[in-house]
């Protein structure tokens, strides 16, 4: 029987972030270098003629799907709450041309849970979202798992 194997693959990004009416410094304007890590799970494909054959996903397929689905919306974008004065915001959208209009707070739990439900629709048949891990800094991230939110 062919096990079902999980695979992983990196994304870095660059994005700025403001966070409404919060109460600390992240209230301004500020930015990070995230790390997405994105963990599908499947069989690889036992198809001796298939030239995917032995993979789970090609990751090279998995590297289109982010890319539309989040790296090309959010890297060198500034990301705010449609909470925000809409003076405020067309403001963000003149100074820093890539602004992005969220409808929730954009900390790293709701970008990482945005960022699954972006991704999941457009996986291959047979291949499930098992995972996404979104580093903010070196040392603290947010992850989603497919398992808690079933």
């Amino acid at each position: 029987m062919t096990p079902l194997i999980r695979v992983t693959k990196e994304f870095p990004f660059e994005m700025a972030h403001v966070l409404w009416n919060y109460d600390g410094p992240c209230k301004n304007v500020h930015g990070h270098s995230y790390r997405l890590f994105v963990t599908l799970s499947g069989f690889p494909r036992d198809e001796p003629d298939n030239p995917k054959n032995g993979m789970v996903i090609d990751f090279s397929d998995l590297k289109s799907i982010v890319r539309k689905e989040i790296v090309n919306i959010f890297d060198h974008s500034v990301v705010l709450s449609n909470k925000i004065d809409l003076g405020k915001a067309e403001l963000f959208k003149k100074m820093f041309g890539n602004a992005v209009l969220v409808d929730y707070q954009p900390t790293c739990e709701n970008l990482v849970a945005d960022f699954a439900e972006r991704i999941a629709p457009h996986l291959p048949s047979g291949i499930k979202l098992h995972s996404v891990k979104l580093y903010e800094t070196a040392n603290s991230y947010a992850e989603w798992f497919a398992s808690d939110n079933e």
